[in-house]
């Protein structure tokens, strides 16, 4: 498959995140297109789409049959994958059809993880920097018995960091803007929401679950 449209590089539209539902309509991982473009060839899936508040279900063959119209009033709502056969949007959710269970995991601790969790901000001065300019701090430094865990980990700008070295925030003279937490779900979901995009994913995501990791 090859990608066109939304003037994206080759490729990008099957990396795009896809929300897999189980049989019950519960959340259970967040994958990528190409996987789910699999499973809907396989027949293990249906996609799920909300369209005026409502849910429709349809298979990959129905899915083709809409694609015209999508293009024609929704081009900039999807991601496009084309071939010589068929031009397709990648659908935002996929629900497996023989699949009941929830997994339990938990949110992966990573640098893009912690990134997204303090939203590229650096946790000393406040400022956004790319991940490029950020750096990982230990709050309580590892020569005092500081540990990698999400409630020792923060974003900092090389200046903050630099400026705090070996020690403790208040033995800089420093204050961090916000406590570093545990987050329910992955971090990176939550940046997703705030897209149009993804706002069909709010159907289905309960806080009191969702902490799993992208894959």
């Amino acid at each position: 498959m090859e990608v066109i449209g939304r003037m994206t590089p080759t490729a990008t539209a099957l990396d795009a995140r896809v929300l897999v539902l189980n049989r019950l309509y519960n959340a259970i991982r967040v994958i990528e297109a190409r996987r789910a473009f699999n499973m809907l060839l396989k027949g293990v899936a249906e996609i799920i789409a909300v369209e005026d508040g409502n849910y429709v279900n349809y298979t990959f063959d129905s899915w083709q049959e809409v694609a015209e119209f999508q293009r024609t009033y929704e081009l900039e709502l999807h991601d496009w994958v084309f071939t010589t056969r068929l031009v397709i949007a990648v659908p935002k959710i996929i629900r497996l059809l023989g699949y009941d269970r929830i997994p339990q995991e938990t949110v992966k601790l990573n640098r893009r993880n912690i990134y997204a969790r303090d939203g590229n901000r650096c946790q000393y001065c406040g400022k956004h920097f790319s991940t490029r300019e950020l750096t990982l701090d230990h709050v309580t430094p590892r020569v005092h018995g500081g540990d990698n865990s999400w409630t020792n980990l923060v974003c900092a700008c090389v200046k903050c960091n630099a400026r705090k070295g070996g020690r403790t925030p208040l033995g800089a003279g420093m204050r961090l803007i916000r406590a570093p937490v545990r987050p329910r779900r992955n971090p990176a979901i939550t940046l997703r929401l705030g897209s149009p995009r993804y706002q069909s994913w709010k159907a289905f995501l309960d806080e009191a679950y969702w902490t799993v990791e992208l894959q």
